[in-house]
């Protein structure tokens, strides 16, 4: 049992807030998980439908509970959903779904004030921002995109080729979602994929291993950030084959990125004006920190290192991009950032040692 009376309050409660719950029970706190969502399953209900792991799931678990099954398959989305689930239900901690934040404030003793879009203010110990990026999909500006008549939409908002049966869609983007949804739009919709350089592919598989084991057993898999994007220029595809397949067949087509929209497509590179359906931009995410606005806290550019904030005690990130290594937004990865960050914050919170009233009666 926690001997503090506030709580550790995290925000959001997919992948990375119950990563960070586990390791705030590991050290003693009292952790309350606020999650905007019906369930705390982060944003992984709302991916696309036929969206699976790039890692194995002997590499994809969080701490202190296995995904099970065969530990060598690349598990489907609904999978981890469910594992998600049951992750939550066997964690001690208090998990509040429905329950968005709009505002977290400082308070003069370095404690932290928390409020919701209810109006509920909670006192906290300290914040971990575990909300990831999902909510905040980057969407490029160009030339002429305010007049275009058709459907464009990020990659965030796809769910299923069959809504485009039959139609003209151009995929914008060369990382694993652009050409993983290209490549599945190609047998309903005349589909090209748009990207400003050749697609980079990676074999999945290297002398009878996924390359996550690789990764694993070399310690690549935890080489900082500063090391990986001198050895790493651009964003690769894994690839079990049949992407290279596919373009070099004809059967996706890779085009350089266009120029501009006009009102019904878009504008190439060579001054060729086509009629397009559709444009889906895979271009990213962006740090959903809007309710860290009060404190000064850049929405897109936190202020931190390996997570840790350096502009607020006792406030800490989780589902970073590049965090602290190649993996830490991933499943394999963010249990790791979760114990490196915790110990910032309890050592903040053994500071402090307040009794206050934390949830409005």
């Amino acid at each position: 049992m926690s001997p503090f009376k506030e709580p550790l309050v995290i925000i959001g409660g997919g992948q990375s807030g119950l990563a960070a719950a586990h390791s705030a029970l590991a050290v003693g706190l009292r952790p309350v998980v606020l999650h905007a969502g019906t369930e705390p399953a982060g944003s992984w209900p709302d991916y696309y439908d036929s969206l699976t792991l790039f890692s194995p799931a002997r590499y994809s678990s969080l701490p202190g509970l296995a995904l099970g099954g065969d530990p060598d398959r690349y598990p489907h989305r609904d999978g981890v959903v469910a594992y998600l689930r049951r992750y939550a239900r066997v964690l001690d901690a208090e998990i509040h779904t429905r329950t968005r934040v709009v505002a977290v404030h400082g308070r003069a003793d370095g404690g932290y004030l928390v409020r919701t879009a209810a109006g509920d203010e909670l006192s906290a110990a300290g914040v971990i921002a575990a909300t990831g990026s999902f909510g905040n999909p980057h969407l490029p500006s160009m030339l002429g995109q305010a007049e275009y008549a058709g459907d464009l939409r990020h990659v965030a908002h796809y769910h299923r080729p069959q809504a485009y049966a039959g139609k003209r869609v151009v995929v914008v983007g060369a990382g694993n979602s652009a050409v993983q949804v290209a490549y599945e739009l190609a047998t309903h919709a005349r589909t090209t994929l748009a990207t400003r350089e050749p697609v980079r592919l990676l074999p999945q598989r290297i002398r009878g291993h996924d390359l996550h084991h690789w990764l694993h057993v070399t310690g690549a898999d935890r080489l900082p950030r500063t090391v990986v994007t001198r050895l790493v220029r651009r964003a690769a595809v894994l690839d079990t084959g049949r992407y290279r397949d596919a373009l070099a067949s004809g059967a996706l087509c890779r085009r350089e990125m266009f120029t501009a929209f006009t009102s019904d497509g878009v504008l190439w590179r060579d001054g060729t004006a086509e009629k397009v359906d559709a444009v889906i931009f895979a271009t990213g995410y962006r740090p959903d920190l809007d309710y860290l606005t009060p404190l000064g806290v850049g929405r897109n550019a936190p202020r931190q290192v390996g997570g840790v904030s350096t502009t607020h005690a006792g406030l800490a990130y989780l589902g970073l991009e590049f965090q602290r290594s190649f993996s830490s937004n991933t499943l394999r990865g963010v249990g790791r950032d979760a114990a490196h960050v915790m110990a910032a914050v309890v050592a903040h919170v053994h500071g402090r040692r307040v009794s206050r009233r934390w949830w409005p009666r």
